[in-house]
């Protein structure tokens, strides 16, 4: 009889702990957007989006967002970081970066993930053709359907395959967590403009959150899968 051995499946957890938590990550993930996304297809977030835009207005003037101007300013500033073009030039410079340090697995990982996430992004968004806010509640010019957030997606998906590679060249583990920590921060703060901006709905940005935290942590896994095959496979052939 099949009996799980779950102290040798822990003390392998342990030992693979980068590639046990990218695992989880795109499990939870990929459940999330499909819990999200199946709630917005029966129209179920749609008083509570509503709301949550409301609450970023000032009552009965849909057009004036609340806080200060300056706040304004940074919201505007903040979610041209989530942009493809942005994104884009980020790319470019990391791939660079990494070109001439003769890292090529990493270098194609970064763009790999970057164009799939993007062509997933554009897929989601035909397929649930979503309505976004309507113009009266939109600080800035939005284009294409709403579900999911692309620039939540894609900020999501950049961000954090940065941050695992930052993390994988530090030797220090503060500089680890300090390296995720800002990914996941950069991609909280644009998602967030996105609902204050009144572009997107609160949904929108959950789901393009989840997916991108999926389809970033699915690639990174792998290729550590396959960097570990050809390692395994090296060894193998030395002996």
């Amino acid at each position: 009889m099949f009996r799980l051995d779950f102290p040798r499946l822990l003390t392998a957890a342990r030992r693979e702990i980068g590639a046990t938590s990218a695992l989880l990550i795109a499990a939870l993930g990929g459940m999330g957007f499909l819990a999200i996304a199946d709630e917005v297809a029966e129209g179920e977030t749609h008083a509570l989006d509503l709301a949550v835009l409301n609450t970023l207005r000032v009552e009965g003037r849909p057009g004036t967002l609340v806080g200060p101007e300056w706040l304004h300013i940074a919201a505007t500033d903040i979610t041209a970081l989530g942009s493809v073009t942005v994104l884009g030039l980020l790319i470019l410079l990391a791939f660079a970066l990494l070109a001439s340090l003769r890292r090529w697995a990493e270098g194609v990982l970064l763009l790999a993930g970057a164009g799939g996430g993007l062509m997933i992004s554009q897929g989601l968004k035909r397929l649930f053709g979503r309505e976004r806010p309507e113009m009266a509640y939109r600080a800035v010019e939005a284009l294409n359907a709403s579900f999911p957030s692309g620039h939540a997606m894609l900020s999501a998906v950049v961000f954090l395959t940065l941050g695992v590679l930052a993390a994988r060249f530090a030797d220090r583990r503060r500089v680890k967590v300090l390296a995720m920590s800002a990914a996941v921060l950069v991609s909280l703060l644009v998602g967030a403009s996105r609902v204050y901006l009144g572009v997107h709905w609160a949904s929108d940005v959950l789901a393009g959150w989840c997916v991108g935290a999926a389809w970033s942590m699915a690639c990174w896994l792998a290729a550590y899968l396959i960097q570990r095959r050809f390692t395994l496979s090296s060894a193998s052939d030395a002996t």
